[in-house]
């Protein structure tokens, strides 16, 4: 039995130049021909190409267009009509206008035009002297001195669009922020499944390695039949274990080519050439100041505070035209008369009260239940906005500090989990040695191994969850693209 021992002993002593923590780190030494892809190669894949991302984009699109549309209510416009009656071989009436009028941002709409009326039958008030060919020119404004004075339905709806383009904005960094978020939250699901199959794959070889020279031994004499039964289930068992990590490694890898795209529209398959790796500095936790810091910013920036703040915005437009509502309507309408230029082109001096046409148009609701009851309206919808505010920003704040309490627990857990994996090695090691002095058995020396093995994946899915986390802190502040640089 002492020489069964002993020959084991050589065979595990042999293995274990590359077992015990030498298999995490033969793990992470990625051969010449693999390429690293690191979480910024990734995002920027990401951002630059994915359909969903660039279908995003379009809103902004879309909402400059609401700006195009609510500015063209300020268009300059160009009218004509034309009117001819002819009876009973009788010259009724030709009447004919054309104008041009300018809207202005100010109340204030500019408008000229000349106009031709003659006839038989023409209405006195359209008729125009004979000796300018019937023709008259016209030069004029028309200027609310009541309700649109200060804002009217043009003006207001020119701001609506520009805050909505604001929100739109906002709205835009809010969901590719949640698309950035699955993907990270996929891509260390990929890390941790790519170096779990390659510790699965080191730590396999190993034990097929043993079963081999066990069973060479058995065959020798120089090994026991239960030695060879325990090397072979331990084989058989690292061998089960690496097929569960290959398919759940396959498995993310399909998830990660989900969002992989090229410049053309065609989804690209992740190519088995890169690896996942951890960028220079993501150890780093974020300090006490730095997680001020980033509150503030979250106050200030967060896509969801934003679009609230607008849409107080906004609504404070509609009350301030819900105001002017409750103005009466008081239109004044002047225009010169064949001033400062005749029908013929000649020039004329203007003469304020000479040559004229002047309108006054008033009209007022007698109690205005309408413009009160919107003016009502408006004011509940900004307290209640005011309150979905407050809500708000307390859910974003502790969301924030909530994810930090788990990002600096989880840092310490990473750290303890690493000294556990580090002890295990120890006790695998001092295992061996009792086997040398022969107090152990190839059965203590797999248990170890197996509890090593385990605490190294474990090991590894909590540096995956911490790096997760991570992304989730940034989405909680609503940072633009989880803070990616794209310089």
């Amino acid at each position: 039995m002492i020489k069964n021992l002993s020959i084991v002993l050589l065979i595990l002593l042999n293995c274990f130049k590359s077992c015990a923590q030498d298999a995490l780190d033969s793990a992470f030494l990625l051969p010449d021909t693999v390429t690293a892809f690191t979480l910024e190669n990734f995002y920027a894949v990401l951002l630059q190409f994915h359909p969903v991302v660039n279908q995003i984009r379009l809103l902004q699109n879309n909402a400059q267009a609401e700006i195009r549309m609510a500015r063209g209510a300020f268009d300059p416009k160009l009218a004509a009509t034309f009117n001819n009656k002819e009876f009973n071989q009788k010259d009724y009436y030709t009447k004919w206008t054309t104008s041009l009028s300018l809207p202005s941002w100010f109340p204030v709409d500019p408008k000229v035009g000349i106009e031709q009326n003659s006839g038989a039958f023409i209405d006195p008030e359209n008729s125009v002297p004979g000796t300018d060919q019937f023709k008259q020119v016209f030069a004029g404004l028309s200027v609310p001195l009541g309700r649109g004075l200060f804002t009217d339905d043009r003006r207001a709806a020119v701001k609506t669009a520009k805050l909505f383009a604001q929100m739109t904005e906002a709205e835009q960094i809010k969901l590719i922020n949640k698309i950035l978020l699955e993907s990270s939250k996929d891509y260390w699901q990929w890390y941790y499944s790519y170096y779990n199959l390659r510790l699965y794959e080191v730590n396999t070889s190993i034990a097929i390695e043993l079963f081999r020279r066990v069973k060479l031994s058995h065959s020798h004499g120089e090994a026991s039949g239960v030695d060879t039964l325990q090397a072979k289930i331990t084989m058989q068992q690292r061998l089960v274990e690496r097929q569960e990590a290959y398919l759940d490694f396959a498995n993310t890898s399909i998830r990660i080519s989900s969002y992989l795209w090229n410049s053309q529209g065609q989804p690209v398959q992740l190519s088995s050439n890169v690896a996942p790796t951890l960028a220079h500095g993501q150890d780093e936790l974020l300090s006490a100041s730095g997680l001020e810091s980033l509150t503030a910013r979250a106050k200030q920036n967060h896509p969801e505070l934003v679009k609230l703040h607008l849409k107080l915005s906004q609504l404070d437009v509609e009350r301030r035209l819900a105001v002017e509502y409750l103005k009466p309507r008081l239109d004044l309408n002047y225009s010169f008369l064949n001033q400062p230029i005749t029908p013929q082109g000649s020039l004329n001096m203007l003469s304020i009260g000479n040559n004229y046409k002047f309108g006054l148009d008033f009209s007022m609701p007698l109690l205005f239940r309408k413009e009160r009851s919107k003016l009502t309206q408006t004011k509940i919808k900004i307290e209640s906005t005011k309150f979905e505010l407050t809500q708000a920003e307390r859910e974003i704040i502790n969301q924030i500090n909530m994810t930090f309490n788990q990002l600096k627990n989880t840092s310490l857990v990473l750290e303890q989990q690493r000294g556990i994996a580090k002890n295990y090695e120890r006790l695998l090691r001092a295992e061996l040695l009792n086997l040398e002095n022969g107090e152990a058995d190839l059965f203590k020396i797999n248990l170890q191994q197996e509890k090593l093995i385990q605490s190294q994946s474990k090991l590894l899915k909590i540096r995956s969850e911490y790096e997760k986390l991570k992304a989730m802190l940034y989405w909680a502040a609503g940072v633009k693209d989880l803070n990616f640089d794209h310089e």
